[in-house]
């Protein structure tokens, strides 16, 4: 239950840092205004907040872990959103990161 609840936290977190940076880069860069920057800035600090949610109380570890996380979710959010279509190079690398996130947060540790 616990691997669960994290791996539901790292999506929860990845919609609303990803979600965020889209909706400041659409403000800015497509010139949608102050509303859609805003929403990226309240989305922002969302995921800060559902970052300190992880059971994990190692702070490195789960930052760290949420990198790879970030990469996923990414090149995902740039599919849904953007039309962007992801070569095998991109979707490896991708499940690279994500062998790393499992190794980071879920092998045994000695702490």
């Amino acid at each position: 239950m616990t691997v669960l609840r994290s791996i539901m936290l790292f999506a929860l977190a990845a919609v609303a840092e990803i979600g965020g940076a889209w909706l400041v880069w659409q403000g800015v860069r497509e010139h949608r205004g102050w509303a859609w920057i805003g929403a990226g800035i309240i989305a922002l600090g969302l995921y800060g907040f559902v970052a300190t949610l992880q059971p994990n109380a190692d702070f490195g570890r789960i930052l760290a872990a949420y990198g790879g996380v970030f990469v996923a979710g990414s090149l995902i959010w740039g599919m849904v959103f953007d039309g962007f279509r992801p070569d095998r190079w991109d979707l490896t690398g991708a499940l690279v990161c994500l062998a790393g996130v499992a190794i980071i947060m879920y092998a045994p540790h000695s702490s």
